[in-house]
């Protein structure tokens, strides 16, 4: 009975049948924890979907931003970018099963030992309100208003955190920090603009893991930073290793710590989100 968790799919779904070969996963006895980001950019978002339709006792996923501009594109309320990879799904006569199903997903798992969101958790919230902020948000997606709320989810701005957020505002920035957050500024305000490496960060940012008022948790397994790479130690395991983009599917079983990956069978994308 072993636990997994798998990095950015992004529609590669022949490595990641690939990476659960690997692990001798077993989906009768096993569980695998995707970081979001199931679809797009890559080859094979429509058998992704269908493998995780099929397998909802022994897989679970929390939402990405690609994840929710699917949604966005499929209610007909925003455009694809260059490089999306959606037409398949869209033109499927499951199209509305898989909309049905991505957005009845949650931002944020919480496990007794891991806190599983796509690009990671607000380092100001501990992770009981982490969880409940979550939630909120999950629970409109879910609701029978999403799609009047999906139009407003864009957009980088409140940056700041205030528990006195209502409304749009509060829940823009709860899906912003799950799903699109990779450096805050030294007040712990979300910076969503610049994407690149650590290294190269213009002054005042830091990685949202490294912000010194960082509240305690357990460790955060979290994706949707190619540009960071395997980050792997006791507080953040990030696992987005850039499949789309030439590099490896990565996954983690959670109990040993044991990292398993396969690479890209080819480059799918030519520039980084």
């Amino acid at each position: 009975m072993a636990r997994y968790a798998i990095g950015d799919v992004q529609g590669c779904f022949a490595e990641f049948t690939q990476l659960l070969d690997c692990m001798d996963f077993n989906a009768e006895l096993d569980t695998v924890y995707l970081v979001g980001d199931l679809v797009n950019r890559g080859p094979d978002s429509l058998g992704m979907l269908h493998w995780m339709l099929q397998h909802r006792q022994a897989a679970r996923t929390v939402l990405g931003n690609h994840d929710l501009h699917l949604l966005a594109v499929a209610a007909g309320l925003a455009k694809q970018k260059a490089g999306d990879t959606l037409d398949a799904v869209l033109a499927a006569p499951e199209l509305d099963t898989f909309v049905d199903y991505l957005r009845h997903q949650p931002l944020m798992i919480t496990l007794p030992d891991a806190l599983i969101a796509h690009a990671g958790v607000w380092p100001g919230w501990a992770p009981a309100r982490a969880q409940a902020l979550a939630d909120e948000a999950a629970a409109v997606l879910a609701g029978p208003d999403w799609r009047t709320f999906l139009p407003d989810m864009y957009g980088n701005q409140p940056s700041h955190w205030d528990e006195g957020l209502r409304g749009t505002d509060r829940l823009r920035f709860v899906i912003n920090a799950m799903t699109r957050m990779r450096f805050v500024g030294a007040d712990g305000a979300l910076q969503l603009k610049y994407k690149g490496e650590i290294a190269n960060a213009p002054a005042g940012l830091l990685p949202w893991f490294d912000w010194p008022a960082r509240q305690p948790g357990p460790r955060v397994v979290c994706g949707h930073w190619s540009a960071l790479g395997l980050h792997h130690d006791a507080t953040v395991c990030a696992l987005d290793t850039g499949c789309i983009w030439g590099g490896a599917l990565t996954g983690i079983d959670l109990d040993s710590g044991q990292l398993f990956q396969v690479p890209a069978q080819q480059v799918y994308q030519s520039v980084g989100e």
